[in-house]
């Protein structure tokens, strides 16, 4: 059985904990079932000082308000239809957050091809922000929930061999803030986005 990482894993600086998570397992109890996999690419977002992220100059509205609180909770919101997880991260308020960009299957492997219907390739099954959330069955509604409890936790996984880092993707209107090198990933992995 899993059993999520202590409290304590997310008091890390979040660069550090963005490189910390790849390897760890997400996993999400639902009736349906439980489905969970290896992290292998995060991206963080610095708060009030990085361009790309929902609290720039500390921007605090009732969507961004859990990333004012403690680490370790999970900050979700709609994109093009999509729901996207992250890991809240940094001190009490100092909004920064993680974001998952894709999992490795590892469990419940059936169930996310339920959910995410016709795929033609095993890799695109969870190897995007949304792809994943789908898949495992994470939505907006998880808001808030602690991240080291279940039903939606972070678990113990493997230390990757070789971690990659370079920009992130998709914040192309953020200036200087889209070539930050704040997009970790496992070097090599099949499933990260691209």
């Amino acid at each position: 059985m899993l059993k999520p990482v202590h409290k304590e894993f997310f008091q890390q600086e979040t660069l550090q904990l963005a490189q910390s998570l790849l390897g760890k397992i997400l996993v999400k109890e639902t009736k349906e079932g439980t489905a969970a996999g290896w992290i292998v690419e995060t991206e963080a977002y610095m708060g009030a000082e990085d361009r790309a992220a929902h609290s720039f100059g500390n921007r605090r509205t009732k969507r961004t308000e859990v990333m004012f609180g403690e680490p370790g909770y999970v900050y979700t919101y709609v994109m093009h239809t999509h729901c996207l997880v992250n890991v809240v991260s940094g001190p009490k308020e100092a909004p920064r957050a993680i974001l998952i960009r894709a999992v490795e299957p590892h469990l419940g492997i059936d169930l996310m091809y339920e959910r995410r219907g016709t795929i033609k390739k095993d890799t695109d099954l969870t190897s995007g922000p949304g792809k994943l959330t789908k898949a495992l069955g994470i939505v907006k509604e998880d808001y808030g929930l602690p991240l080291f409890e279940p039903p939606l936790y972070i678990a113990e996984g493997y230390e990757p061999c070789s971690i990659s880092s370079g920009p992130r993707i998709g914040i192309d209107n953020s200036g200087e803030a889209k070539e930050y090198p704040w997009r970790f990933w496992i070097s090599g992995n099949k499933f990260i986005s691209r």
